[in-house]
């Protein structure tokens, strides 16, 4: 048999494309007395025809750019797509913005007591839990219009 229409068999019976088909160059008459598919997997069995092994890709600079990122890396305006918006997290986001209009009704608490007692502290704690007011500013506009 061809050595060809050997590593084609062979191919079929490995699983894998006839150019990744390694013969032993020593061996290359049994390959050619090779008649039928059983003498084929004979000679895989020997070691003669042999599936050779994938070259993939490299991971190494890979993984060490990843454990630079870990650390903190290589996050410099340079790296960066997207507004900061959609960088953060949006529950940090929305925890930030509670954290600044709840420091900020305490705030306002010393400052304007008499305001806030017509609305109610309690009321616009509520109200910034609630996500009512967009921003700080949004807060204190609430407040001082007095509604």
């Amino acid at each position: 048999m061809r050595t060809e229409k050997a590593k084609e068999i062979a191919s079929r019976l490995l699983k894998v494309g006839k150019s990744k088909i390694w013969v032993n160059p020593q061996e290359l008459n049994s390959v050619k007395e090779a008649i039928t598919k059983e003498d084929i997997r004979e000679l895989i069995r020997k070691g003669t025809l042999k599936k050779t092994k994938k070259k993939w890709q490299s991971r190494g600079r890979a993984k060490e750019l990843k454990m630079q990122k870990e650390k903190g890396r290589r996050k410099g305006k340079g790296k960066r797509k997207g507004k900061k918006s959609a960088r953060i997290e949006g529950k940090r986001r929305w925890i930030a913005n509670v954290r600044a209009q709840r420091s900020l009704l305490r705030k306002l608490r010393k400052e304007m007591p008499n305001q806030l007692k017509e609305i109610g502290y309690r009321k616009i704690y509520n109200m910034i839990k609630g996500g009512y007011f967009k921003s700080k500013s949004h807060l204190e506009r609430y407040i001082r219009e007095g509604k």
